[in-house]
Parts: structure tokens; sequence; C-alpha cells
């Protein structure tokens, strides 16, 4: 199935019906955490792994970290330099970057999971998507900072409690099909989360995981560097405790270099495929997929996907939402049970 692009969907945003002059924020919160210390520690501790220690400087003694980098390709280091590359990337960004922000608008609107909305605040407009369920008394977005964008490092670093917000639409095709006795599965990274995070509140708020007595396993697969830049992951870890036919399965890359992540490392598709039945797949997949088919899961989920009972849901980049729905329909899951929008 094709997937619905939405790169300029920030320059639509004059067009979509004004929602209400004035949405006061009532809550705003860091998702992401400093770790800048986790990150020193973690450098001097490879050096003492490595034996390095005594050839070269505590990372605490360097005053630009990426002469350091340098000092360690120069010298045939080339692996620990890109370990280093990676932590000092992550040493050096602003904090926070990962906000979610409730919005009490002034004036009652009607929405669907999953759509967007235009938001606007000192004299910047984007779209963000809605993270909240209808059945919720505030609505939510959650906004990942841009080094130099228009509007997210203003709304990362300066939004506070009680400031006003102008919001134009709801808009977007991202919405759930009718309840049926298919599983739900939902893929995403980053932020490409918020319009999935709405639909899982309102599959439960509206009783929509159990149909005709029978429950509906409910897959969330989201992928992220760094275990902190994994938004809503509490609400998430959360209905996983609660529920037994819900199952969060976390994708991270980075994260093994700060914590003793044991979790999935791959990419969300690859993690997806994982969970696949295998004895529900009969269409040859090729090398790339078929390896992992065959290859366990590292997230403790012993539940599997039947792909020809599953509806699948997607959003984030273009490049990942096109890979994501790739594997969906290479498994089998039907065309028509993918929807999935990407952008940038």
């Amino acid at each position: 199935m094709p997937v619905r692009e939405h790169a300029s969907k920030h320059d639509r945003i004059a067009e979509l019906p004004l929602v209400t002059e004035s949405a006061t924020v009532v809550e705003r919160e860091a998702m992401d955490r400093d770790r800048t210390e986790e990150v020193r520690k973690a450098v001097d501790h490879w050096f003492d792994r490595k034996g390095l220690a005594d050839r070269y400087e505590s990372v605490t003694d360097y005053d630009d970290w990426g002469t350091l980098v340098e000092e360690l390709r120069a010298d045939g280091y080339a692996g620990f330099a890109r370990r280093c590359a990676t932590l000092l990337e992550r040493f050096e960004r602003p904090h926070p970057m990962l906000v979610r922000i409730a919005l009490e608008p002034d004036d009652d609107f009607e929405y669907l999971a999953g759509q967007y909305v235009g938001l606007r605040y000192c004299g910047e407009s984007r779209a963000y998507s809605l993270s909240s369920s209808p059945t919720r008394d505030t609505v939510e977005i959650c906004v990942r900072r841009v080094p130099g964008g228009d509007l997210s490092p203003r709304l990362c670093r300066d939004l506070r409690v009680g400031d006003e917000v102008t919001m134009r639409g709801p808009r977007g095709d991202l919405v759930l099909d009718e309840p049926s006795d298919r599983d739900l599965v939902l893929m995403a990274t980053g932020t490409g989360v918020a319009p999935l995070k709405g639909m899982v509140d309102y599959v439960f708020d509206t009783g929509a995981d159990e149909v005709d007595g029978e429950r509906r396993d409910v897959w969330v697969f989201l992928g992220a560097p760094w275990e902190d830049d994994l938004p809503y992951r509490e609400a998430f870890r959360e209905y996983d405790r609660e529920h037994d036919h819900f199952h969060f399965v976390p994708c991270l890359s980075r994260e093994s270099y700060l914590s003793e992540w044991t979790g999935e490392t791959d990419y969300v598709q690859h993690a997806f495929v994982k969970h696949v039945d295998e004895s529900a797949v009969s269409a040859p997949l090729g090398r790339e997929l078929e390896r992992w088919l065959d290859e366990a899961p590292a997230s403790g989920v012993d539940a599997r996907i039947d792909p020809e009972n599953a509806e699948v849901y997607a959003c984030g980049i273009n490049v990942m939402v096109n890979s994501l729905v790739d594997a969906a329909e290479s498994v089998g899951v039907p065309a028509e049970h993918i929807e999935a929008e990407g952008f940038g």
C-alpha cells in the first residue's frame, strides 16, 4: 500500500479551521533526562576496559571532546572512536529534547484518535499529532526539539504552564478502523508514536480491546536511540503491566552504551518480524527478512503475531515507514489492513 506522506502539512496549517484562539497549557513535562554524568562515566569505564586509561587523559580533562575522538581515530581505535563520537553527540545535546504538553482549549472540539492539529505560539505555526484520546479531558502533544527549528526549541525551552497557544484543525487520515477481532500492531520511531498513543488510550478507554467477548492483542513497537527518547514509555509499560494482551516492544539502538540494556536493539521492522508467528508465514520473504523471522526476540514477550489476523498502523519518517509497510506486507498482513503515514 502507498504511504501517505505529509512533509508539507506544516504549510497547510493556515487552511485548517480555527479550533480555538486560546488553549491553555496545563501540564508540561520533560520526558528525557540530563545524562551527561552517565556519559562521562561510560566513557571512562570503556577507557579502563580497553586498557587505555594510562594512554589518554580522562575524558573529563578534555576541553574539546572532539579532540579525543580525533586522537583515537589517528591511533587506530576506529571502533572506539565511533562509540565516543556517539556519546559526544548525546553529551552535547540540550535538555530537554522531548516534552509532553497537555492543553485545555477554551472551546471544545471533536477529533479522532490519530489526527493532528496546527499549533501557533510566539508567531510560529507547526503541525503536531495529537497524542491524546478524545475520551480524555485535555488535548496533548509531544514535541522533540529540532536544532534550529522554527517552533520546537521554543516549546521545549520556553513554554510554561499557564501560557496560551492557538490551535487549528483537526485533520488527518491515520485513524482507527471500526473494532474487529483483528489484533492491533502499532509501529513507530520517536514522536511518530504520538498518534498511536492516542489510539491505544482510545482502544482501552472504550473497551475496543475486546470484541464479542474475545480480547485482541495490542502491540506497540517503538524505536529510538536512547531509552529516555521513547515518548510515553511509562504509560506503555503501565498498560503492559495491567493487561496480558498488551505488548510493548522498545527497540533501542544506542542504549547499551549507557546501561545494561538487554532488550531489542534492531530496527523496528526487524523486531516486528521476529515477533511474527513463523508458522503463519507462507510466502518466501527473501534473505533479508527471513533472517529476522528465524531469530528469537530479545523482548521477553512470549506472544506472537498472526499476520493474516492483524491490522497495522505505522507512523514516522518516510523512509522508516516504507520499510515497516514492506515488512508487514511481506509477512502476510493484508494491504487493506495497513494504515501508514510518513513525514520528513
